[in-house]
């Protein structure tokens, strides 16, 4: 491992442990690669995945914008499944990336779309 995925390893061990997810409350991790983002409400307690949703969808894969406002629909897209689900709060990972950019873009799309954390 380079020293970036090393630091970043870090980060995302400190921050889960202060944050956890329930089947009440799940938890909305974070995945960001070069070209995809990816996102999963996940229930800790139980350790299950509730919903996913990620740019490789077929919906997001049809609109040809940039990667910020195709994380944008990623938000839009998991918030939809989980009201579908009934769940209207979750607790935010970044997942060790910086609050910024396209991690950002997903947690408003996800805002505007129903879920509050």
């Amino acid at each position: 491992m380079n020293v970036k995925s090393l630091r970043r390893q870090k980060i995302k061990y400190t921050i889960r442990k202060k944050i956890s997810g329930s089947a009440a409350k799940p938890r909305l991790s974070v995945f960001r690669s070069n070209t995809d983002i990816y996102v999963q409400l996940i229930d800790d307690v139980n350790g299950n995945t509730l919903a996913a949703a990620s740019s490789k969808e077929k919906e997001i894969v049809a609109q040809k914008v940039a990667k910020t406002e195709k994380s944008k629909l990623v938000g839009e897209s998991i918030a939809r499944k989980a009201v579908a689900l009934g769940l209207t709060t979750c607790v935010f990972d970044r997942g060790g990336y910086l609050y910024h950019g396209r991690v950002k873009a997903v947690a408003d799309g996800a805002r505007e779309g129903g879920l509050q954390f």
